[in-house]
């Protein structure tokens, strides 16, 4: 019998969009098992914390993942992405790739991780060209300035972004 392929896909998901969503799909269909791991950075001061961002993962990954066949299991994780991939027992590290500049950090990141971690392996999944503009950092600011982002996230993600912002306006 085969082991299970194991993949991790690292990010911080503040919030998840559309386009990791884009990535996560093409993932499950290479996948026994995706791992979706939340970074926690002591430095960095999220809109949602850990346990909301995985909230909104299980609520929007599990009925996808049902409907690929592919397990999924979503952790934080605040060391070094290998180290993650390792005790999870990933083989596979999922990147998305949106653009050149994209690609040409990833590349430095893949290199660094393979010599850190030579049995996992990169995998780059480039992003659709419908979903390659979005990014969590422009969903914030356009969400913070009483934007529509419903384009660009699943609508549980929408709804927690209106309430965010809604508690925000009324303390100003």
């Amino acid at each position: 019998m085969t082991s299970p392929r194991i993949a991790l896909f690292a990010g911080s998901f503040d919030p998840i969009t559309n386009g990791h969503l884009d990535v996560l799909e093409n993932a499950m269909r290479l996948a026994d098992k995706l791992v979706l791991a939340v970074g926690v950075h002591p430095g960095k001061t999220p809109l949602f914390s850990p346990e909301e961002r995985l909230a909104m993962l299980v609520a929007i990954c599990q009925p996808l993942a049902k409907k690929a066949g592919c397990e999924i299991a979503c952790v934080t994780f605040a060391d070094l992405v290998v180290a993650v991939a390792q005790r999870e027992g990933a083989t596979i590290l999922i990147r998305g790739v949106r653009d050149a500049a994209d690609f040409d950090y990833e590349m430095q990141m893949a290199g660094m991780n393979a010599a850190m971690a030579p049995r996992v392996q990169t995998v780059f999944l480039p992003a659709s060209p419908e979903v390659r503009p979005i990014t969590a950092t422009l969903v914030r600011q356009i969400a913070s300035m009483g934007g529509d982002v419903s384009a660009f996230v699943p609508a549980e993600v929408a709804a927690r972004l209106r309430k965010k912002f809604a508690k925000s306006e009324n303390k100003i």
